[in-house]
């Protein structure tokens, strides 16, 4: 596969309003992920004095996950592609869907 189809942008690109604005949508995005996900953790290891390990906490944690990256894509999905998965943003980039100074931003 060649990789004549990854721009590198121009530095112009990174003071645009959307660019500016899909950035601060993945940036919200990934906290809502991070702390939905990590928080809900936390909260079910309080609740059940240590509990978090045990299969039921296990589920409990992936079920929030699940939930939250449902949420954080969501939020982002019309304003930058919800890219909150850093993999999804390289295969746009490999793909040509965006360039490689947006990549960076997102």
């Amino acid at each position: 596969m060649p990789i004549s189809r990854i721009a590198v942008g121009s530095p112009a690109e990174a003071s645009q309003p959307d660019a500016l604005k899909a950035a601060l949508a993945e940036f919200i995005s990934m906290l809502i992920f991070v702390f939905a996900g990590e928080g809900s953790g936390t909260a079910f290891s309080k609740l059940t004095d240590n509990g978090s390990t045990t299969p039921a906490g296990l589920v409990a944690a992936a079920i929030a996950h699940a939930f939250a990256l449902f949420v954080a894509v969501s939020v982002a999905a019309n304003i930058s592609g919800g890219h909150v998965n850093p993999a999804v943003t390289f295969g746009a980039l490999l793909g040509g869907h965006i360039t490689l100074l947006r990549s960076v931003l997102y």
